[in-house]
């Protein structure tokens, strides 16, 4: 199935997919776009082209497990596109997925507008790595 996450930003978004398998996924790109409606235009456009079946979104949830504005955000932003797509949508909770992408960028030395660029379409990345790697396990526990 291929799976696309969000990894939604009030100025930029990354996005990511994964191949129809779920074994690869790369960073398909970072959506420069502040109104969410114009945004939640972008990604029905963005499922579309890339023929998405599922959508991960980033759940940024406070460090004690709590929903906060930004993750009210997220809700109110899939909640708009689930009126735009008939894509089935989920949520993973991303806490610390933006530290690890920077850790990933510290490793290769991407510095500067590169970093900037990418930053939100390697946490997206990092997102769905997560959410396959749970599917992964829960279909192994189910056939055993």
């Amino acid at each position: 199935m291929i799976i696309m996450a969000v990894d939604y930003g009030r100025a930029r978004t990354g996005l990511a997919l994964c191949d129809k398998k779920e074994i690869l996924s790369f960073p398909l790109e970072t959506v420069n776009e502040k109104n969410p409606d114009i945004l939640c235009d972008k990604l029905a456009e963005k499922i579309k082209e890339n023929k998405a079946e599922l959508i991960v979104f980033g759940l940024p949830k406070n460090m004690d497990g709590t929903l906060g504005e930004s993750a009210k955000n997220v809700q109110n932003l899939a909640e708009n596109l689930r009126t735009k797509t008939s894509v089935k949508i989920d949520f993973w909770d991303e806490r610390r997925t933006t530290v690890t992408a920077h850790e990933y960028l510290n490793e290769t030395n991407t510095r500067g507008k590169k970093r900037k660029s990418i930053i939100d379409a390697v946490s997206a990345v990092i997102i769905l790595e997560n959410y396959l790697n749970f599917r992964k396990s829960n279909m192994q526990n189910n056939n055993l």
